[in-house]
């Protein structure tokens, strides 16, 4: 019996018999658990290798993280060595030693 089967069942009893909580929650569970099944295929991910798709974007979000961070962290060393660098440049200029920067 297929998920849509079983909450017309459910549904059909409610009315026929009046609705008991118990009634109500299994009507709620599966109509929660249809409307989830839609919502997945909609997206494209109702098939059997949904799982392993979410799992390989998953490795791909946070490949692009790391190498974000790295790529940060990249830019902020080069950037202090260049100003070390121009530091020492200023210095070696004031202090009279231009053979140095030769």
């Amino acid at each position: 019996m297929t998920r849509e089967e079983m909450l017309a069942r459910l549904i059909a009893q409610a009315d026929s018999e009046g609705s008991d909580l118990v009634t109500l929650r299994a009507i709620v569970e599966e109509s929660s658990e249809v409307g989830a099944a839609r919502a997945l295929a909609r997206l494209g991910l109702g098939d059997e290798g949904a799982q392993d798709d979410i799992d390989e974007l998953r490795e791909l979000l946070s490949a692009w993280r790391q190498a974000k961070a790295s790529a940060w962290k990249a830019a902020v060393e080069w950037l202090v060595r260049g100003v070390l660098a121009l530091l020492l440049v200023g210095i070696a200029v004031r202090l009279g030693m231009p053979g140095l920067l030769k």
